[in-house]
């Protein structure tokens, strides 16, 4: 094991500016930025025209779901 392996990398999202740590998602304007696991599920949910408020409520029972809210 690398002594790596037992720290938290926190990261700053470039799209909303919170931090985050775990696997970043892929942003979908450049396939490379990464982005924190919100910011990707906007830009998912915006792709097949989701509005904002929509949003905001997928992503109210998604934290529900995984305790993240």
């Amino acid at each position: 094991m690398k002594e790596t392996d037992n720290i938290a990398r926190i990261s700053v999202c470039p799209r909303c500016g919170q931090t985050y740590h775990g696997r970043p998602a892929v942003s979908r304007a450049d396939g490379r930025t990464p982005l924190c696991p919100d910011c990707g599920t906007r830009e998912a949910l915006e792709s097949i025209g989701v509005d904002g408020k929509e949003q905001e409520q997928i992503l109210e029972a998604i934290h529900r779901c995984y305790g993240r809210g």
